[in-house]
C-alpha cells in the first residue's frame, strides 16, 4: 500500500490537473461562442454563391468554360487537411488523419504516393505529414493564431493555382465540421473542380438553388466567371476553416469537461485510499503501543 505521503502527493497532483481542466473548458467556451456565431453567419452566405456558381460553370457554352471547372483525369491530388495548432481536444484531429487516409484509400489508392500532395493547416497536421514524410506544399501552421480571411486566402491562392497550372487534377478538404458543443463530423468536400452541389437538408427552401434558372449577368458572364468563381473558391476554403476552427473549441471544451469530471472521480478514490491508509497507520501505531505496554507489564 503506498504511504500517505505518497498518497497526498497524488491527490495535490490531481487537484492542480482539476483546476487546469477547468480553466481550459472556461476558455474553450468563451472562445467557442465567438466561433460560433462566426460560421453561423458564414454558412448561409457561402452555400448560396457556391451553389450558384456551381451551377453556372456547368452550364456555359463552348465560348465560356471557367477554368476552374475543367474535369480531368485524375492523376494528382492535393488534399488540404485542416486540424488545430494545438492539441487537449480529444480526438479531434485524429479524425482528420483518418479521414484522410480512408479518402486515399477509397479514392486515391492506385495513385503513387509522390502524386498526391498535402495542404496541411493548422501546426498538427504540418508536424504529423512532415513526421511522415509525406508530400507538401505550404506552411499555414499558425493560420488559427490570427484568422483571418486574408490569413486563409494564401493556402486558397496556392491550391488555385496549382489546379489552373495542371499540377493538380483535383483538390479535396478534408475538415471537423461543427455541428454542437458535443459532435462534430469529419466532411470530405471537393475544392475543385468546381461541381454542381446538393443543398443541404437544412437549407431553407426559399434559398435552394435551381439550376434551370435563367440569370441575368451584369456586366457579363465572363466577367462575373473571373471575378466571382476565385472569390467564391476562397470564401470555401475560410468556411472550412471557420467550421474546423469551432469544432476544435467545442471538442476541448467537452474533453476538459470530461477530464475535469474524470480528475474528481480520481480525487475521490485517492481520498478513500489516503484514510484508508492512515486509518491503517494509526491502527498500527495502537498496537504497537499496546504490544509494548504489555510486554513492560509481563517484565514487572
Amino acid at each position: 500500500m503506498a504511504s500517505l505521503k505518497e498518497v497526498r502527493s497524488r491527490i495535490q497532483s490531481v487537484s492542480s490537473t482539476q483546476q487546469i481542466t477547468k480553466a481550459m473548458k472556461m476558455v474553450a467556451a468563451a472562445k467557442l461562442r465567438r466561433a460560433q456565431d462566426n460560421i453561423i453567419r458564414m454558412r448561409p452566405y457561402a452555400q448560396r454563391l457556391t451553389s450558384i456558381l456551381a451551377n453556372l460553370t456547368r452550364t456555359t457554352t463552348d465560348e465560356v468554360v471557367s477554368e476552374y471547372g475543367q474535369v480531368r483525369e485524375v492523376s494528382r491530388v492535393l488534399i488540404i487537411a485542416i486540424t488545430s495548432d494545438r492539441g487537449l481536444a480529444g480526438a479531434f484531429n485524429a479524425n482528420v488523419f483518418k479521414g484522410v487516409n480512408a479518402l486515399i484509400a477509397d479514392r486515391y489508392a492506385n495513385l503513387p504516393k509522390d502524386n498526391i500532395t498535402m495542404l496541411a493547416i493548422g501546426k498538427k497536421a504540418h508536424d504529423y505529414y512532415t513526421r511522415r514524410g509525406a508530400k507538401r506544399v505550404g506552411d499555414y501552421t499558425h493560420v488559427f493564431a490570427k484568422l483571418s480571411f486574408d490569413t486563409v486566402r494564401a493556402a486558397a491562392e496556392v491550391a488555385m493555382e496549382g489546379f489552373v497550372e495542371g499540377t493538380y487534377d483535383q483538390v479535396v478538404m478534408v475538415y471537423n465540421e461543427f455541428k454542437n458543443v458535443a459532435m462534430q463530423v469529419i466532411n470530405t468536400e471537393q475544392l475543385l473542380p468546381l461541381v454542381p452541389t446538393e443543398v443541404p437538408a437544412d437549407v431553407p427552401s426559399s434559398t435552394a438553388p435551381d439550376a434551370n434558372i435563367d440569370y441575368i449577368f451584369e456586366p457579363s458572364k465572363e466577367d462575373i466567371i473571373q471575378t466571382l468563381i476565385p472569390q467564391s473558391l476562397k470564401i470555401q476554403l475560410y468556411k472550412a476553416v471557420l467550421e474546423s476552427n469551432a469544432s476544435e473549441h467545442g471538442a476541448r471544451m467537452t474533453a476538459m469537461d470530461k477530464a475535469t469530471d474524470n480528475a474528481g472521480e480520481l480525487l475521490k478514490a485517492l481520498k478513500l485510499t489516503y484514510n484508508r491508509t492512515r486509518q491503517a497507520a494509526i491502527t498500527t501505531e495502537i498496537l504497537e503501543i499496546v504490544g509494548g505496554a504489555e510486554a513492560l507489564a509481563a517484565t514487572r
